[in-house]
Protein backbone atom coordinates (compact mmCIF):
# COMPACT_ATOMS: atom_id res chain seq x y z
CA UNK A 1 0.00 0.00 0.00
CA UNK A 2 1.40 3.70 -0.80
CA UNK A 3 2.28 5.97 1.01
CA UNK A 4 0.25 9.00 1.72
CA UNK A 5 1.76 12.57 -0.17
CA UNK A 6 3.93 14.33 2.27
CA UNK A 7 2.52 17.99 2.59
CA UNK A 8 4.34 20.50 0.43
CA UNK A 9 5.30 23.83 2.46
CA UNK A 10 6.52 26.96 1.42
CA UNK A 11 7.79 29.81 4.09
CA UNK A 12 7.43 33.28 3.94
CA UNK A 13 8.87 35.72 6.23
CA UNK A 14 11.33 38.78 5.85
CA UNK A 15 13.17 37.35 9.22
CA UNK A 16 16.19 34.95 8.26
CA UNK A 17 16.02 33.70 11.68
CA UNK A 18 11.76 33.39 11.88
CA UNK A 19 12.52 31.06 8.62
CA UNK A 20 15.22 29.15 9.64
CA UNK A 21 13.37 28.42 13.33
CA UNK A 22 9.65 27.69 11.10
CA UNK A 23 12.09 25.10 8.99
CA UNK A 24 13.62 23.62 11.61
CA UNK A 25 10.36 22.87 13.17
CA UNK A 26 8.45 21.54 10.46
CA UNK A 27 11.50 19.29 9.04
CA UNK A 28 10.72 17.03 12.28
CA UNK A 29 7.79 16.19 10.66
CA UNK A 30 7.54 13.45 8.71
CA UNK A 31 4.22 14.04 7.06
CA UNK A 32 5.35 17.78 5.70
CA UNK A 33 8.11 18.67 3.68
CA UNK A 34 9.71 22.32 3.05
CA UNK A 35 10.05 23.14 -0.72
CA UNK A 36 11.04 26.81 -0.45
CA UNK A 37 11.10 30.02 1.55
CA UNK A 38 10.63 33.83 0.48
CA UNK A 39 12.18 37.03 2.24
CA UNK A 40 9.25 39.31 0.55
CA UNK A 41 5.62 39.15 -0.36
CA UNK A 42 6.12 39.49 -4.42
CA UNK A 43 8.96 36.33 -3.82
CA UNK A 44 6.22 34.85 -2.22
CA UNK A 45 4.06 34.77 -4.68
CA UNK A 46 6.63 33.54 -7.74
CA UNK A 47 7.70 30.76 -5.21
CA UNK A 48 3.97 29.82 -5.13
CA UNK A 49 3.82 29.81 -9.00
CA UNK A 50 6.59 27.81 -9.49
CA UNK A 51 6.75 25.01 -6.70
CA UNK A 52 2.71 24.71 -6.33
CA UNK A 53 2.92 24.07 -3.07
CA UNK A 54 0.02 22.73 -0.92
CA UNK A 55 0.51 25.18 1.89
CA UNK A 56 2.50 28.16 2.02
CA UNK A 57 2.95 29.69 5.56
CA UNK A 58 2.60 34.13 4.94
CA UNK A 59 3.70 36.57 7.57
CA UNK A 60 1.32 39.15 6.86
CA UNK A 61 4.01 41.98 7.34
CA UNK A 62 6.41 42.04 5.02
CA UNK A 63 8.33 44.08 2.47
CA UNK A 64 7.43 45.02 -1.49
CA UNK A 65 3.91 43.63 -1.09
CA UNK A 66 2.31 42.87 2.22
CA UNK A 67 0.91 39.31 3.32
CA UNK A 68 -3.07 40.69 2.26
CA UNK A 69 -2.07 41.68 -1.12
CA UNK A 70 -0.08 38.27 -1.47
CA UNK A 71 -2.57 36.23 0.13
CA UNK A 72 -5.07 37.50 -2.59
CA UNK A 73 -2.92 37.11 -5.57
CA UNK A 74 -1.68 33.85 -4.71
CA UNK A 75 -5.36 32.36 -4.10
CA UNK A 76 -6.34 33.99 -7.48
CA UNK A 77 -3.36 32.40 -9.49
CA UNK A 78 -2.63 29.58 -7.76
CA UNK A 79 -5.92 28.47 -5.82
CA UNK A 80 -4.79 24.84 -5.22
CA UNK A 81 -2.10 26.33 -2.60
CA UNK A 82 -3.87 26.67 0.80
CA UNK A 83 -2.40 29.92 2.94
CA UNK A 84 -1.58 30.08 6.39
CA UNK A 85 -1.18 33.77 7.98
CA UNK A 86 1.34 34.38 10.51
CA UNK A 87 0.36 37.70 12.13
CA UNK A 88 1.38 39.38 15.27
CA UNK A 89 -2.34 41.38 15.47
CA UNK A 90 -5.46 39.41 16.48
CA UNK A 91 -7.84 42.60 15.79
CA UNK A 92 -11.17 41.70 13.94
CA UNK A 93 -10.55 43.32 11.02
CA UNK A 94 -7.70 41.90 10.46
CA UNK A 95 -9.37 38.28 10.55
CA UNK A 96 -12.09 40.01 8.31
CA UNK A 97 -9.64 40.76 5.81
CA UNK A 98 -7.31 37.50 5.68
CA UNK A 99 -10.41 35.68 5.52
CA UNK A 100 -11.95 38.16 2.46
CA UNK A 101 -8.31 37.86 0.87
CA UNK A 102 -9.02 33.98 0.50
CA UNK A 103 -6.78 32.74 3.49
CA UNK A 104 -7.46 29.44 4.93
CA UNK A 105 -5.96 29.74 8.56
CA UNK A 106 -5.07 32.37 11.07
CA UNK A 107 -2.17 31.89 13.45
CA UNK A 108 -0.56 34.19 15.88
CA UNK A 109 2.96 34.53 16.03
CA UNK A 110 3.54 34.31 19.21
CA UNK A 111 1.55 30.85 19.48
CA UNK A 112 3.30 29.80 15.60
CA UNK A 113 5.70 26.71 16.84
CA UNK A 114 2.89 25.32 19.16
CA UNK A 115 -0.44 25.55 16.31
CA UNK A 116 1.83 25.85 13.02
CA UNK A 117 1.78 22.19 12.22
CA UNK A 118 -2.33 21.86 13.23
CA UNK A 119 -3.03 24.61 11.25
CA UNK A 120 -1.01 23.37 8.11
CA UNK A 121 -2.83 19.71 8.71
CA UNK A 122 -6.25 21.58 8.93
CA UNK A 123 -6.14 23.48 6.16
CA UNK A 124 -4.59 20.67 3.52
CA UNK A 125 -7.44 18.48 4.65
CA UNK A 126 -10.09 21.45 3.54
CA UNK A 127 -10.52 23.13 6.67
CA UNK A 128 -10.19 26.58 8.28
CA UNK A 129 -7.59 27.08 10.62
CA UNK A 130 -8.39 30.43 13.16
CA UNK A 131 -6.27 30.92 16.42
CA UNK A 132 -8.14 29.84 19.20
CA UNK A 133 -8.08 33.26 21.02
CA UNK A 134 -10.19 34.85 18.15
CA UNK A 135 -13.57 34.93 19.29
CA UNK A 136 -16.37 32.55 18.28
CA UNK A 137 -18.47 36.05 17.36
CA UNK A 138 -15.82 36.89 14.87
CA UNK A 139 -16.13 33.67 12.83
CA UNK A 140 -20.10 33.78 13.47
CA UNK A 141 -20.54 37.17 12.33
CA UNK A 142 -18.04 36.48 8.85
CA UNK A 143 -20.12 33.33 8.08
CA UNK A 144 -23.16 35.67 8.54
CA UNK A 145 -21.98 37.47 5.83
CA UNK A 146 -19.61 40.52 5.20
CA UNK A 147 -19.18 42.81 8.00
CA UNK A 148 -20.04 46.34 6.93
CA UNK A 149 -16.41 47.21 9.13
CA UNK A 150 -14.41 45.37 6.74
CA UNK A 151 -16.65 45.89 3.17
CA UNK A 152 -13.30 46.82 1.10
CA UNK A 153 -11.54 43.79 3.02
CA UNK A 154 -9.25 45.78 5.31
CA UNK A 155 -9.38 47.72 8.34
CA UNK A 156 -11.18 51.14 8.02
CA UNK A 157 -12.63 49.97 4.41
CA UNK A 158 -9.19 50.54 2.60
CA UNK A 159 -8.84 47.96 -0.47
CA UNK A 160 -5.50 45.38 -0.06
CA UNK A 161 -3.95 47.61 -2.89
CA UNK A 162 -4.35 50.71 -0.28
CA UNK A 163 -3.06 48.94 2.36
CA UNK A 164 0.15 47.75 0.75
CA UNK A 165 0.82 51.29 -0.58
CA UNK A 166 0.10 53.00 3.05
CA UNK A 167 2.63 50.07 4.04
CA UNK A 168 5.47 50.96 0.99
CA UNK A 169 4.66 55.02 2.38
CA UNK A 170 4.73 54.18 6.12
CA UNK A 171 8.49 52.72 5.61
CA UNK A 172 9.15 55.83 3.60
CA UNK A 173 8.95 55.08 0.07
CA UNK A 174 8.45 58.15 -2.23
CA UNK A 175 5.71 57.68 -5.11
CA UNK A 176 8.56 56.89 -7.34
CA UNK A 177 10.00 54.40 -5.96
CA UNK A 178 6.80 52.40 -4.99
CA UNK A 179 5.55 52.80 -7.89
CA UNK A 180 8.57 50.98 -9.51
CA UNK A 181 8.44 48.04 -7.06
CA UNK A 182 4.69 47.76 -7.54
CA UNK A 183 5.08 48.13 -11.14
CA UNK A 184 2.44 51.24 -11.40
CA UNK A 185 2.76 54.26 -12.71
CA UNK A 186 3.76 57.13 -10.58
CA UNK A 187 0.14 58.81 -11.44
CA UNK A 188 -1.70 55.69 -10.48
CA UNK A 189 0.44 55.79 -7.40
CA UNK A 190 -0.74 59.68 -6.54
CA UNK A 191 -4.36 58.56 -6.83
CA UNK A 192 -4.02 55.61 -4.22
CA UNK A 193 -2.29 58.13 -1.73
CA UNK A 194 -4.97 60.52 -1.92
CA UNK A 195 -7.37 57.63 -1.30
CA UNK A 196 -5.88 56.72 1.39
CA UNK A 197 -5.60 60.09 2.88
CA UNK A 198 -9.37 60.98 2.19
CA UNK A 199 -10.85 57.27 3.93
CA UNK A 200 -8.51 58.26 6.72
CA UNK A 201 -8.44 61.29 7.22
CA UNK A 202 -5.29 61.77 7.76
CA UNK A 203 -2.94 64.42 5.97
CA UNK A 204 0.51 63.68 6.93
CA UNK A 205 2.88 61.06 6.44
CA UNK A 206 3.73 61.23 10.36
CA UNK A 207 0.34 60.46 11.25
CA UNK A 208 -0.45 57.73 8.61
CA UNK A 209 3.17 56.00 9.74
CA UNK A 210 1.59 55.76 12.71
CA UNK A 211 -1.96 54.48 12.26
CA UNK A 212 -0.02 51.82 10.09
CA UNK A 213 2.07 50.78 12.55
CA UNK A 214 -0.78 50.83 15.20
CA UNK A 215 -3.24 48.57 12.39
CA UNK A 216 -0.55 45.99 11.85
CA UNK A 217 -0.28 47.25 8.27
CA UNK A 218 3.45 48.04 8.74
CA UNK A 219 5.70 46.30 10.99
CA UNK A 220 8.15 49.05 11.83
CA UNK A 221 7.89 48.33 15.18
CA UNK A 222 9.73 45.08 14.98
CA UNK A 223 12.70 46.73 12.97
CA UNK A 224 13.93 48.83 15.69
Amino acid sequence: MSRARRTRVVIADDHTIVRQGLRALLQGVKEIEVVGEAADGREAVRKVAALRPDVIVLDISMPRMNGLEATERIVRESPRTRVVALTMHSSEEYVYSLLKAGARGFLLKESATSDLVEAIQAVRGGETYLHPSISRKVVDEYLKGPDPRARAGSPDGLTIRECGILRLIAEGQTSKEIAWLLDLSVKTVEAHRTRIMSKLRIHNVARLTRYAISRGISSLERRG
